[in-house]
This record gives C-alpha cells, structure tokens and sequence, in this order.
C-alpha cells in the first residue's frame, strides 16, 4: 500500500503565527507523511505549489501565510495575487492545492492577536488536512 505523502509550504513572515497550521495539519496527517518547504512570504508560494504538485509526488500541497497591513503595499492586493496564484497552480497541475492564506482586516502586534491568530491558525491547519483527505477520496472514486 503505498503512502499518499502531501507538500506544506509556509511563509516564514509571522511565522509564530503561521506554522501553528502545519500543527493543526499534523492533527489529521501524520508529519511523516508532510514535506514542509518554507519561503520568504506568501507571495513567493504559488509558484513553489506549482513546481512541488508538478512532480506527482503529492496527493495535495497547503500553502499558509499571513498576510498583514505593514503600511508600505496593499496587502488586499498581495492576498489576492496569492490566492489566484495557488488556485492556478492546481488548475494547472491537476493536483489540489489548498491555501490556508489569511488576510486580516485589523491586526497588531500584540500577545491578544497572536494569541487568536495562532488559534485560528491551528484551526485553518486541520481544515486543510481534512480538505486535502476528502479531496483525495473524491477524487479516488472518480477515478474507480
């Protein structure tokens, strides 16, 4: 029986925050059957989704960051481009890639929202595992 094994890439900005999805992910998915790739920021995952769900090695890849106001760009734009981007990416591979990319309203560096974020995070972590789990099973009865 052959293992389905599943990509998870995460952002490394707020990554106190972001890698709680990889442990709500493992919640679901036993970690030996995770690769995990960090990039610089969320913009840089679609196209790192894209080369990993190209290789067929992947039943799925989950991409998380957190993308905040830092004043300088619109990080609505940013949040936007990263998830058409990921959507693209398993459209184009045919692999299903599932995005845990939040994109807050109000966020400020304080132990309140981390401490809700980081929750959140967990939350979103498990959710993607469990889309990536039923993804494959619909998948796998297509295909019989």
């Amino acid at each position: 029986m052959t293992v389905t094994r599943y990509a998870f890439i995460k952002a490394n900005w707020h990554s106190h925050i972001v890698d709680k999805a990889l442990e709500g992910f493992c919640e679901l998915i036993p970690a030996s059957h995770v690769d995990v790739f960090d990039v610089p920021g969320a913009f840089e995952m679609p196209l790192l989704a894209r080369d990993l769900a190209e290789t067929g090695r992947y039943g799925a890849v989950a991409c998380a960051a957190f993308v905040v106001d830092g004043g300088i760009y619109r990080h609505d734009f940013v949040a936007s481009a990263v998830v058409d981007g990921l959507m693209r990416a398993g459209m184009d591979s045919g692999v299903p890639v599932l995005s845990v990319s939040l994109t807050p309203h109000h966020y400020q560096e304080t132990a309140h929202h981390n401490a809700i974020y980081e929750a959140h995070f967990v939350e979103k972590g498990r959710e993607a595992a469990h889309a990536a789990l039923m993804i494959g099973k619909a998948r796998a009865a297509v295909a019989a």
